[in-house]
């Protein structure tokens, strides 16, 4: 009986994603193709980049006369109801991601093991057994003197390890022992990573089968309904839910977190990390962030199956899809208890009429012109304008500095025999500016040129525009001088 026991689970286990892909006569091009594509480099990929890139792949692979004759739709297509891909349409998107499934990413585990099997027990998995075993014994132990007495005893080791290192008595791991060690830890650390898809699957069976339960009570106050209402978060209160919240607090704890950080720059300190692969060294350095990242995604999920669960039962929506439920129960079990009165073979008084869709051909249809719903935008000549040599001037005057008009306002200013030197400010004063800053503009170019700018200084000058209103600005500190009329000139 026990072996029949153990055929039963096998023969459940072979319709499983996990041994049908392993069975696969491709398997080597699809697993190659997923690890490459959704498991190594990214998350989730979009849909278009993910036909790009395998289309790209099977390229190359009919190159080197691999027989691949589908293309990458079709593979992607059936990846994705053989269960070795999960497709996902994220809010905000514009198309839809793919992400390898939890079974394909632990058959590439599994094989991946199976590659770099090691060949001996290795000190360091003993170790840890024997660790975890003790530990167990301790912490699970009752008896009060016996817990004292195991207290004593591993003070006691510290305290000898404390006087073995003062007198110089050091013991270190060797770097075979401290490579071994580490990839244990690498290891260790992939296959928590791989347990992150396995607990969001099971997030997603929980919350599907609440909303089944929800779905096939036919009393107004159900346990699930009733539980919901009083505000209990079912998926958060279930086992897997309070196991993964326990695991995100430790993770997310910014003590713990420090400390994380904190070993894995040290270990990068050491010599015998030079020793590991480039990967492997990569892996360490981007452990903590892998970590978060699929702890990230998972508690995400947790966190929005409560919230949608929540939803469906606020939003009354679960009445409605309780109604449609109980209609096509109803259609069932009427079919089931005419198949007794009516035969197969009975023609019925009734015409279902089919729902259908008019046919055309292709060559029917006409393809949109754009062009056809574009307006007239011909520009067409307008009449010549009768413009007077005295508005040319006037326009001309609007658009440029009359430096002439400015180089006489100085030259009139340094007139006077008594005046050494004037400013630009006194020169506005006497003579208004006609272009508005256009023409403080023009005092402040010519000043560059043929007067005197003081450093660090700055001058206030006032006009009144064209429009009757004051106007002020602060300029350089410039002089014209007597011994620069010639210059202006």
């Amino acid at each position: 009986m026990k072996v029949a026991r153990q055929i039963a689970v096998y023969e459940r286990l072979r319709d499983k994603p996990l041994w049908s892909l392993l069975a696969s006569r491709n398997a080597p091009i699809i697993l190659a193709l997923l690890q490459a594509h959704l498991l190594d480099n990214e998350r989730r990929v979009p849909q278009s980049i993910l036909y790009e890139r395998i289309e790209r792949e099977l390229e190359e692979l009919r190159a080197a006369g691999v027989d691949v004759p589908q293309r990458a739709q079709a593979y992607v297509a059936d990846w994705l109801s053989a269960g070795y891909l999960e497709r996902y349409f994220p809010v905000g998107a514009t198309e839809e991601e793919y992400e390898i499934s939890a079974a394909a990413a632990q058959a590439i585990r599994f094989l991946e093991s199976s590659i770099d099997r090691r060949a001996t027990a290795t000190e360091s998995r003993l170790s840890a057994v024997i660790q975890q075993l003790v530990r167990l014994i301790e912490e699970t132990d009752r008896n009060k003197s016996s817990r004292i007495s195991t207290l004593l005893q591993e003070r006691d080791r510290i305290d000898k390890e404390i006087a073995r290192v003062e007198g110089g008595d050091i013991h270190v791991l060797n770097d075979l022992q401290a490579l071994e060690r580490v990839r244990e830890v690498i290891t260790l650390t992939k296959e928590l990573v791989a347990d992150f898809r396995r607990v969001r699957d099971e997030f997603d069976i929980l919350n599907r089968s609440l909303r089944e339960k929800l779905l096939e009570e036919t009393d107004s106050r159900g346990d699930v309904l009733e539980a919901l209402f009083a505000g209990v978060d079912l998926i958060g209160e279930s086992n897997a839910g309070r196991t993964f919240a326990a695991f995100w607090r430790l993770l997310t704890d910014p003590q713990q977190n420090q400390v994380f950080e904190d070993a894995l720059e040290t270990l990068a300190e050491r010599e015998f990390f030079k020793r590991l692969t480039p990967d492997e060294r990569q892996f360490l350095r981007r452990m903590t962030r892998t970590l978060l990242e699929h702890g990230g995604i998972v508690h995400d999920v947790l966190q929005n199956f409560a919230r949608s669960l929540k939803a469906f039962v606020q939003s009354r929506e679960y009445l409605e899809q309780r109604r449609i439920n109980q209609l096509l129960n109803e259609a069932q079990l009427a079919a089931l208890n005419l198949k007794d009165v009516l035969g197969l073979t009975e023609k019925l008084e009734y015409d279902l009429p089919l729902t259908s869709c008019r046919i055309r051909s292709l060559s029917q249809m006409t393809l949109h012109d754009p062009s056809l719903g574009l307006s007239d935008t011909t520009i067409s000549d307008a009449p010549p304008a009768d413009i007077k040599l005295e508005a040319i001037s006037e326009l001309v005057a609007q658009s440029e500095i009359d430096f002439r008009t400015l180089k006489s306002n100085i030259l009139a200013c340094l007139s006077d025999h008594q005046v050494q030197q004037v400013s630009i400010g006194e020169v506005i004063r006497i003579y208004p500016v006609l272009q508005g800053l256009g023409s403080v503009i023009g005092y402040i170019s010519l000043g560059t040129r043929h007067g005197i700018v003081v450093p660090d200084q700055n001058e206030k000058v006032v006009w009144e525009g064209a429009d009757g209103e004051r106007r002020s600005a602060r300029i350089p500190m410039i002089f014209f001088q007597r011994e620069t009329v010639n210059d202006l000139g």
